[in-house]
C-alpha cells in the first residue's frame, strides 16, 4: 500500500470541495472538468449563467470559476448576482486580461483573477489557495427539505409524501438524517457505515439506499434526488 502525499494543492480530504465551473466553451469546460477532478475535486460543469442558477439553486459549492465573455447574461452579472445573496469565493477566467479588467471584476466580488490562456497547473494552485483562505460557506439550515412529493422535517426527522407520513426503519431514518445534514454535499461511505445498524457493511447501506429511493423517488431507478457520487459515497440533492 502507497501512502499518498497531500500537497499545498491538494483540497482538504474531509470532504471533496465541489466547484461550479461556468464557461460556454465545451472544449474548456470538459478540460476543466476533467483536470480538476484528477486533483480530488468534485466538479459540476455549466455551459451558461442560466444552467449555473439552476445549479446553485440545488448545490452547494464551495468555489465557483466563471467565465466572463459569455452569451446572454455575462460572468459579471452573474458576479453580481451570486454576491447578493451568497460569499462562495469566485475565481474569474477572461481573456481579456487589462489591468482596468481585472479591476473592475474585483470590484464586483471576484476573489480572484485569470488571463486566459492559462496554466492548468496554476489554476489549481490558486483555487486550493483561495479555499484555505476562505471561511466555511455559512448555509442557514433549513427546517423542511422539498423532495418532490416529498417534505423531510428536520427538527422531527419526519418524511411524508403528499401529507401523510412515510415509514422509515431505524437504518433508513438515520441515513436520511445525516443526508439531510449535508443536503446539496457529497457523503463519504464512511460517514455513513455504522448509520442505523449498518454495521458498517457497504452492502447493508447500499441495500438501505435502495429502500431509502423506493420512498423518496417518483422513479427508484433514475433516482433524481439521492443520488450516488462514484467514488465517493451519495448525496441528497433537494428542490429550491
Amino acid at each position: 500500500m502507497v501512502a499518498m502525499r497531500s500537497t499545498a494543492a491538494d483540497p482538504p480530504m474531509a470532504y471533496p470541495p465541489h466547484i461550479l465551473v461556468v464557461d460556454d466553451d465545451t472544449r474548456l469546460r470538459n478540460l476543466l472538468k476533467k483536470f480538476l477532478g484528477e486533483h480530488g475535486y468534485m466538479v459540476t460543469a455549466a455551459a451558461d449563467a442560466a444552467e449555473a442558477r439552476r445549479h446553485m439553486a440545488t448545490l452547494q459549492f464551495d468555489l465557483i470559476v466563471v467565465d466572463v465573455m459569455m452569451p446572454g447574461e455575462d460572468g459579471l452579472a452573474l458576479t453580481r448576482h451570486i454576491r447578493n445573496s451568497s460569499v462562495v469565493p469566485i475565481l474569474m477566467l477572461t481573456a481579456m486580461g487589462e489591468s482596468a479588467h481585472r479591476i473592475h471584476g474585483l470590484e464586483q466580488g471576484v476573489d480572484d483573477y485569470m488571463a486566459k490562456p492559462f496554466e492548468p497547473k496554476e489554476l489549481v494552485l490558486r483555487i486550493g489557495s483561495i479555499l484555505r483562505r476562505a471561511p466555511p460557506v455559512d448555509v442557514p439550515p433549513k427546517s423542511e427539505l422539498r423532495l418532490g412529493e416529498c417534505r423531510y422535517d428536520v427538527a422531527r426527522q419526519r418524511l411524508t409524501r403528499g401529507g401523510t407520513p412515510v415509514h422509515l426503519t431505524v437504518g433508513e431514518a438515520e441515513l436520511l438524517k445525516v443526508l439531510a445534514q449535508r443536503a446539496g454535499k457529497p457523503v463519504e461511505r464512511a460517514a455513513l457505515s455504522g448509520t442505523g445498524g449498518s454495521d458498517g457493511n457497504p452492502r447493508t447501506i447500499d441495500v438501505q439506499i435502495t429502500r431509502l429511493r423506493r420512498k423518496l423517488e417518483p422513479d427508484a431507478r433514475q433516482p433524481r434526488y439521492l443520488q450516488t457520487v462514484r467514488g465517493t459515497g451519495y448525496m441528497l440533492r433537494t428542490d429550491p
